[in-house]
């Protein structure tokens, strides 16, 4: 059996920037992609914790250091400047896996500064 487990999560993020005339997409701070292993076009679920907006799009890379949160296109009407988002990605894993599974959990201050994180298991497997 295959389940779909949390891969990772940015946990309070802060948006930066909310662009309407865009293609779409999330842009992420290429330091915050690799803290919490989101590869640039990975699908992103993304959940706003200011207004409970709930929608799905894919992540591009912002600049490193940058600490952009921006979301974009059609997204842009279910997040505004300031809002708090989980910004969470998912795998599938056969049940064997998936006992031993830990995802990477990454957490900010309300600057999209790291606060702490814990590296799950295919996050350390990477490197």
């Amino acid at each position: 059996m295959r389940l779909t487990m949390l891969k990772s999560k940015l946990h309070r993020a802060t948006v930066t920037h909310a662009e309407l005339d865009y293609e779409g997409s999330c842009a992420i701070d290429a330091e915050l992609m690799q803290a919490a292993g989101i590869l640039p076009f990975e699908q992103l679920h993304i959940y706003n914790v200011t207004n409970g907006e709930r929608f799905t799009t894919y992540a591009i890379v912002a600049d490193t250091g940058s600490h952009t949160i921006g979301v974009n296109g059609a997204a842009a009407h279910k997040a505004n400047v300031g809002d708090t988002l989980i910004i969470c990605t998912y795998a599938e894993l056969e049940s064997t896996e998936a006992e031993a599974f830990q995802p990477a959990l990454v957490y900010l201050h309300e600057s999209n500064a790291i606060s702490h994180h814990s590296l799950g298991k295919l996050a350390q497997d990477k490197h």
